[in-house]
């Protein structure tokens, strides 16, 4: 996974934004809201067909997803609650996308382009369930290639190109083949 190189490199950058965030009176919640508000309208503009836009959208809601928690550290508002909230509108957020290229794709015509987005959806949800329900039994589960950090690169990847189809496939794939190795992880350690 690339989350903790990623976290290891930007680090520094996050906490210097933070801290001029910091000043504003911002707090972490509201860029967490803000940031599910864009992905929200990134969904809207998939469904629309303006994937280079919708892509341009999710790289920004991505920097105030990286911003919150950070922002939440370096103000000393960290709390339960916030936690959860991030994780509660990272799903709901990525579904968006999701179902605005279901949309888009059922509305053209495309039922491979349709089947692609639900089971990307499909596996992008199992993936972070699978991590969250071994936890919540005692279980580290970090296993699999396809977190978050994954799948939004592949989205934006495929959406800023144009390549949304093939960015689809390889998330129907690649999530789906995440949550089974999260599957045989938790087998393995408990059996």
């Amino acid at each position: 996974m690339i989350e903790e190189r990623l976290r290891a490199r930007t680090s520094g950058i996050l906490v210097g934004a933070a801290t001029l965030v910091a000043r504003t009176g911002v707090t972490p919640n509201t860029l967490t809201v803000l940031g599910f508000v864009g992905m929200a309208v990134a969904g809207a503009l998939c469904a629309a067909g303006s994937f280079f836009f919708a892509g341009v959208v999710v790289a920004a809601s991505c920097i105030f997803d990286a911003l919150d928690g950070a922002l939440a550290r370096a103000s000393g508002t960290a709390s339960v609650f916030g936690a959860f909230l991030d994780s509660f509108l990272d799903r709901y957020a990525e579904a968006a996308v999701y179902a605005g290229l279901l949309v888009h794709y059922a509305g053209s015509g495309s039922p491979s382009g349709a089947v692609a987005a639900f089971l990307a959806a499909i596996g992008s949800l199992m993936v972070s369930y699978a991590r969250a329900r071994a936890e919540g039994l005692g279980i580290e589960c970090r296993a699999g290639l396809f977190a978050r950090p994954e799948r939004l690169a592949v989205i934006i990847a495929g959406l800023v190109t144009g390549l949304v189809l093939p960015a689809l496939v390889i998330l129907s794939v690649a999530t789906n083949a995440t949550a089974v190795r999260r599957l045989l992880h938790v087998l393995q350690s408990t059996g």
